[in-house]
């Protein structure tokens, strides 16, 4: 064997390696959505596999019953609906006690996103998420497993300290509850800060599983625009840096690299129990297609640390 032919084996199992670490860090994916209409959820049940959970966000302007059909289709596609609940979006515990009573009922939801959201000033009673999960109205309607939210790159309103104090307290309540709980990070774009925030959770003891939030793929204008809204700043300043945003500000931004930095580091054991989330700004069915062709395994790595996605995704 010469040496030009062994290196080229050697590339060929190396490039082998990181396919499989790729798509085996792709087991159990998710997806987040706003409010699917029929369509987008004909184009989900096409190209995910059955059982996907598939997060359904929480907007403040909007009635928290507009989540029901949603989640009643995606249930009836034979997905897994999983609504976020914005406590500060309900006007009365009754009002939060008739929507999980549906969703139960309707979605036949079990497991929940619980936040505090986005209102400066709470519809009702709720202030944070910790008064809905400690007053037994989760076990009155079967749910059986928690989300809670997690800020690799921390919060714009809070310091880490209040971070983890929180963070802590909802998984004791939960656990005398006997309430599962499960933990989903706000979008990073890089991957150094969320890889470094799980390793310290697992060196803390807290081992439940982490679903890590990448935006899915679309144009860095509309990244930038969902970066400033909820607070991500330090990574979106590293997003413009390498993506030289002065050039081509409504360039196409997928997260490969990220994807591929996650599973290096799982593969090496660090992270424990994870999952990948995406964030569908670009589109539900976009973020599905490309989901799905990389946990197939359709991609093939390139030089610049991430991959390329390969045959081209279908319009």
């Amino acid at each position: 064997m010469t040496i030009a032919s062994l290196k080229s084996s050697t590339d060929d199992a190396s490039s082998a390696d990181t396919l499989r670490c790729i798509v085996a860090s792709m087991r159990g994916w998710s997806l987040g959505a706003t409010v699917p209409n029929e369509a987008e959820i004909a184009s989900l049940r096409a190209v995910v596999p059955p059982g996907t959970q598939v997060y359904l966000s929480a907007v403040p302007t909007r009635d928290p019953l507009a989540q029901i059909g949603p989640a009643t289709r995606l249930a009836a596609a034979g997905l897994v609906p999983v609504p976020h609940v914005a406590v500060r979006n309900f006007a009365s515990l009754a009002a939060l006690d008739a929507f999980l009573a549906r969703m139960a009922a309707d979605a036949g939801v079990r497991r929940i996103l619980i936040i505090a959201g986005d209102r400066d000033q709470p519809a009702g009673a709720f202030r944070d998420a910790i008064e809905a999960i400690d007053n037994g109205v989760l076990q009155r309607h079967g749910i059986a497993e928690i989300g809670i939210a997690g800020y690799p790159d921390g919060h714009d309103r809070l310091s880490r300290q209040e971070l983890d104090r929180a963070l802590n307290e909802k998984i004791e309540i939960a656990a005398q509850i006997g309430v599962a709980v499960h933990i989903v990070t706000q979008f990073c774009f890089a991957g150094e800060p969320i890889i470094a925030w799980i390793e310290r959770l697992r060196d803390f003891g807290i081992e439940n599983p982490v679903r890590i939030g990448l935006a899915g793929p679309t144009n860095i204008a509309t990244l930038l625009r969902y970066a400033r809204r909820c607070g991500v700043k330090a990574s979106a300043q590293g997003l413009a840096r390498q993506s030289g945003l002065a050039r081509d500000l409504f360039g196409m931004s997928a997260p490969d690299g990220l994807v591929r930095a996650v599973a290096d580091a799982r593969s090496r054991g660090h992270l424990g129990d994870i999952a990948l989330h995406f964030y569908s700004f670009g589109g539900v069915a976009a973020t599905a297609r490309w989901a799905s062709a990389v946990a197939d395994g359709r991609i093939s790595p390139d030089a610049t640390g991430g991959f390329q996605v390969a045959p081209p995704l279908p319009e």
